[in-house]
């Protein structure tokens, strides 16, 4: 009597006994939202002309849906970046940390290359006048790569390939610092090869 009963409520509460759509739907219009971002603001060209309003009749979701995921159009940019290179931009361990920076420096200078290249411009050059916008960039993008690079350094530390008083933001910035130069101020050609040679400089110490 009981299964029946139960039987009985699964038929008659408006799913066939199935489990009401939920967390499923909602990622799905994340996703389609973080899509419509990249896409609209690679052709528009800059952060300023996009709006929250292109964005979700692009996603075909509402205003109040986008603002549920995101407070603001800075943080859902950076977001939008930062989720489209998550996986290519994860360090390796290789077991030389020189390896593993070249690697990772490779793929940023890839995407920095691709259409999404022009997406990191908008917000670089939209951060100067915008602080919200540099502030998201570095939170949602820079932080959190920086954090995983303070481990592959320490990794190479604990190695033996790096002293143990190494300066970690300095190694960082050393690395890193010519890929955004060249990127930015185009004075002269950015390829994945350059990545080898900032290496080959800023850790040719390492054993």
């Amino acid at each position: 009597m009981v299964q029946n009963v139960v039987r009985s409520a699964a038929l008659h509460d408006g799913n066939n006994g199935k489990r009401p759509p939920g967390r499923p739907r909602s990622e799905h219009s994340r996703r389609a939202i973080l899509s419509s971002t990249l896409k609209l603001l690679r052709q528009q060209g800059g952060f300023p002309d996009l709006s929250i309003e292109a964005i979700a009749a692009d996603a075909e979701v509402s205003k109040a849906t986008v603002y549920r995921w995101w407070p603001n159009k800075a943080a859902l940019v950076a977001d939008a970046f930062a989720d489209s290179a998550e996986e290519e931009l994860q360090f390796p361990d290789t077991g030389s940390v020189l390896s593993d920076m070249s690697l990772q420096m490779r793929r940023l200078i890839r995407i920095f290359r691709s259409e999404r290249g022009k997406v990191v411009a908008a917000l670089l050059a939209g951060g100067q006048s915008d602080p919200e916008l540099i502030e998201a960039f570095r939170e949602r993008f820079l932080w959190p790569r920086r954090r995983q690079a303070y481990e592959t350094l320490q990794r190479g530390i604990d190695r033996g390939d790096l002293p143990r008083n190494t300066n970690k933001d300095l190694i960082l910035d050393s690395l890193y610092g010519p890929i955004y130069m060249r990127f930015l101020i185009r004075h002269d050609e950015l390829k994945e090869d350059f990545a080898d040679e900032i290496c080959s400089v800023v850790l040719k110490d390492c054993k």
